[in-house]
């Protein structure tokens, strides 16, 4: 094959590639999605799918929402105002089927739930085992969720807890404090004020909550599985060109919906978002980013159901599905 017959239909297919996606944009579903918190690294890879043309080449029109504390998208999902929502934790999905709510968690971006236990350093509060009787500060919210897995696997007791205002400033005037915190957030806050923290990530110590689950309606998952396969489906690939590729168009995305943000804290949470595995490690290092399991789910649920939180007998597996993920999306072969 002669060069000029070459160049010829190389600029052919490459005109046919951009008609394709003209075409695939004018024919895109809109969605709409709310995430868990202002934008921030943790959000990086749909954001990244966003930027980077990935949901759009699946057919999807994804309008993003950004949640924060006045917000709860949980409740805009479950009135249909939503068509998916971001669950930071197991919590939202079983809380939906206690309540008989038909919504289900359909993937699971995060392996690791981010949250942490903050400790000063050079005083004795180096792990999770000699932090047992120790006055910790965590908010009323915590108290009712991971406090209780703290309690199972530690014998940790409620006389512990102290008021958490979600200010490092009681932190820093105390070597003795230990708080809650997010793997990228509050450590990142300390350092910066010349402090290097202690920071024990639960899901080190056997904590099974997932994290970043994305969830929509029963119906929705029911009607238009080829929909919630496509969103699912883009945005693994969206945290995989984010975490393993070049994740400044996102990060530029990030920074247009939440100006807070800055490149010095993304670049910290992407950081530690790869040393921790929070994203791809376990089940996802086989099955691919967003991997659940029954095990998993089970570990879970059996674990706050003896806290109390839930019935023994409650059907947990109502609170997600397991058909859209596992099937290695995005891997490299």
């Amino acid at each position: 094959m002669n060069r000029g017959l070459t160049r010829k239909l190389h600029a052919a297919l490459v005109a046919l590639c951009a008609v394709t996606a003209l075409i695939a944009a004018a024919h895109a579903e809109t969605v709409t999605f709310g995430t868990d918190w202002k934008a921030e690294a943790e959000h990086g890879g749909y954001y990244q799918a966003i930027a980077t043309g990935i949901y759009k080449k699946y057919g999807l029109e994804v309008e993003l929402r950004q949640g924060g504390p006045q917000v709860n998208h949980a409740q805009l999902l479950a009135a249909g105002v939503l068509d998916f929502n971001l669950a930071s934790n197991s919590f939202g999905p079983l809380n939906f089927a206690q309540q008989n709510i038909p919504m289900v968690a359909v993937a699971a971006m995060f392996q690791k739930d981010p949250s942490v236990l903050i400790a000063h350093p050079n005083e004795g509060n180096d792990s999770f085992a000699a932090l047992k009787g120790k006055p910790i500060m965590i908010s009323g919210d915590t108290r009712t969720g991971w406090w209780l897995f703290l309690k199972q696997k530690f014998d940790y007791t409620d006389d512990q807890i102290r008021p958490y205002n979600f200010s490092v400033a009681p932190f820093l005037a105390d070597k003795k404090a230990i708080q809650q915190g997010y793997l990228s957030s509050e450590p990142y806050t300390i350092e910066k004020a010349g402090v290097k923290p202690v920071v024990l990530l639960l899901a080190d110590a056997g904590y099974a909550s997932y994290g970043s689950i994305i969830q929509c309606s029963l119906k929705l998952a029911q009607e238009k599985p080829d929909l919630v396969q496509r969103f699912v489906n883009a945005s693994i690939e969206g945290w995989y060109s984010y975490l393993y590729g070049d994740p400044s168009p996102g990060n530029a995305l990030i920074k247009k919906d939440n100006p807070e943000e800055n490149d010095d804290l993304i670049a910290y949470g992407i950081a530690k978002i790869k040393e921790y595995g929070i994203v791809d490690s376990g089940d996802a290092k086989t099955m691919g980013i967003g991997a659940m399991t029954d095990a998993r789910w089970k570990d879970f649920f059996d674990t706050m159901s003896k806290a109390g939180l839930y019935p023994a007998g409650m059907d947990y597996k109502k609170a997600y599905m397991l058909q859209l993920v596992d099937k290695k999306v995005g891997m490299k072969p």
